[in-house]
């Protein structure tokens, strides 16, 4: 029964809601990082074999992604980190919480560090509503030419010559004008939609697209339970100042009671002396 009383007791000091916000978090990091990295790496070798042959045509392209997979990096190593510390703040306040009522008292330094989190949190969440936004692109020029192979594939189209339909990754910006070929037709153009290196890199940017989705709703969640713990801090602070100040009046009027006791006594033996004299 001992066991089993301090297995319940342990269970309800969990905080479940920053437990939960946490492995969604690490789970949509993770799947943005994973699988945005290797998409990157895969969109690179369809470039350099069907769009620029030319290196020196997508040279500063190459050089973005490989500064965008060192970011990716930072972005998971940072992450795992802040959702640890996260984590560790919300079994701290709830501690706070539940023990309001004893000896355990919130610091100015707690219920500071509790308000960082929420500003700090909210940047993030805006800061990856953006990340969310940009990881939506290479999902939306993926989806145009799967669509545009589709409609070569499907007999209802009635295309007489395929050579005719082409797509022009120049007009994006992703690789320069002058770049050669710049453009795939025709069979170059389901050869490249048939490839490993499509399939995949479309794919794994749609769950990139996804975990960065789970990681604003991540840090959403998050910034809710920050800020409920920072009020409730906040009224625990108020509470225990408020039970020192009734705590000192109770004292007070005790340690006055005192004395006008001490005074009634010694006033009470004066007068019995001065009606029996001692002769």
């Amino acid at each position: 029964v001992g066991c089993f009383e301090c297995c319940i007791k342990c269970l309800g000091g969990v905080p479940y809601a920053s437990l939960v916000a946490t492995i969604l978090c690490f789970c949509g990091v993770a799947l943005f990082c994973g699988c945005g990295h290797v998409a990157l790496t895969g969109t690179v070798t369809i470039l350099e074999t069907h769009f620029s042959k030319v290196t020196s045509d997508h040279a500063m392209l190459t050089n973005v992604i490989q500064l965008m997979q060192y970011v990716i990096y930072g972005i998971a190593s940072f992450f795992f980190l802040y959702g640890i510390i996260l984590l560790a703040e919300g079994f701290y306040t709830t501690s706070a919480v539940k023990e309001l009522h004893s000896e355990f008292k919130t610091t100015i330094c707690g219920r500071c560090i509790s308000g960082m989190f929420v500003f700090l949190t909210y940047i993030l969440g805006v800061a990856w509503l953006g990340v969310f936004g940009f990881s939506a692109v290479p999902v939306f020029l993926f989806y145009n030419m799967w669509s545009t192979c589709a409609t070569m594939r499907s007999p209802m189209a009635n295309i007489t010559n395929i050579d005719s339909i082409c797509v022009d990754v120049r007009q994006y910006g992703i690789i320069p004008w002058n770049a050669t070929p710049g453009k795939a037709c025709g069979s170059t153009l389901g050869d490249i939609c048939n490839s490993s290196e499509f399939y995949l890199s479309y794919h794994l940017y749609i769950v990139a697209c996804a975990g960065a989705g789970a990681t604003v709703i991540a840090l959403i969640h998050f910034l809710m339970i920050l800020s409920a713990n920072w009020a409730y801090l906040k009224d625990a602070s108020q509470m225990h100042a408020y039970q020192d100040i009734i705590k000192g009046i109770g004292q007070e009027k005790k340690k006055k009671r005192s004395d006008v006791d001490e005074c009634l006594v010694s006033h009470l033996i004066l007068s019995l002396c001065a009606a029996f004299p001692v002769e």
